[in-house]
């Protein structure tokens, strides 16, 4: 819950709304104080409201190799982890492989799937998020995640075998766009996307319908699958794209076959 208040917060701080907790809030006191308090707070910094803060960074050394100081953080979904290399990971836009077979195009992803309990990777601008499975535990999954990124920017190879499909540009605006889907793309860009990344993942335009009124977007990396990515996908991004973009009706979610499944199998668990 404190991950969806602080996504929220996120959001309508970058906007520069005031924050309003979604009404599912009024009955939970501890969310309702926590998205208070955020609202009170000086300037955000990404450090300040993460779900945790950064650790103290992992110096990793083997060999004759140089030492590397890789950070983490934790993410809204407790399946996921930041792992911040203090090196660039992308240069422009983001990517996300949802399987080991979509990985096959980038040395670091598919060294990370070869990682048992590893289930999805996604590439910010300096991070790198990790999914794993839920029977795999952190503590000895990160020692091995933490070799693989040394490993990785030890060798020299480039992050995309293939650089033409680095990275899809989804916001970039056209000649033959709309008004409306411009302004969507400026939004889910410079306000949307920045505050959505900070959570370890990223979110997608996936089209615009101008009979319904209704923006298609995919949530990637950490956000997908998280608990609290359907609060901020209604209560945080569908807001602000209403209150700025009149056109705008709604949001919905567009999920690929995987994860379809890891939401079913959440349902039935829980």
């Amino acid at each position: 819950m404190r991950g969806s208040a602080t996504s929220l917060w996120r959001l309508a701080r970058r906007a520069r709304l005031p924050f309003q907790p979604p009404a599912h809030f009024s009955n939970n006191n501890t969310a309702l104080s926590i998205a208070r308090r955020l609202c009170a707070t000086a300037p955000f910094r990404r450090n300040d409201f993460s779900s945790s803060r950064h650790p103290p960074p992992f110096r990793f050394s083997t060999g004759q190799r140089r030492t590397m100081f890789i950070q983490t953080q934790a993410t809204p979904n407790p399946s996921s982890l930041m792992f911040y290399p203090d090196k660039p990971v992308m240069q422009v836009g983001s990517a996300d492989f949802p399987n080991p077979r979509s990985a096959m195009n980038s040395p670091l992803a598919k060294s990370l799937f070869a990682i048992d309990g590893v289930t999805r990777v996604f590439f910010g601008s300096d991070f790198v998020t990790v999914t794993k499975s839920e029977d795999a535990a952190w503590e000895f999954l990160k020692p091995e995640v933490f070799a693989a990124i040394m490993d990785f920017y030890s060798s020299g190879q480039p992050l995309f075998l293939d650089s033409q499909a680095a990275a899809a540009m989804d916001t970039a605006i056209h000649q033959d766009d709309s008004e409306t889907v411009a302004m969507i793309k400026e939004l889910l860009e410079t306000r949307i996307r920045p505050a959505v990344q900070d959570d370890g993942g990223d979110i997608v335009y996936r089209g615009f319908d101008p009979d319904t009124g209704i923006v298609k977007l995919k949530m990637q990396g950490a956000c997908s699958g998280c608990p609290s990515s359907s609060v901020t996908l209604k209560s945080g991004i569908e807001n602000m794209l209403m209150h700025y973009v009149p056109e705008v009706k709604g949001v919905e979610q567009e999920m690929d076959a995987q994860d379809d499944e890891a939401t079913l199998s959440g349902q039935m668990s829980s």
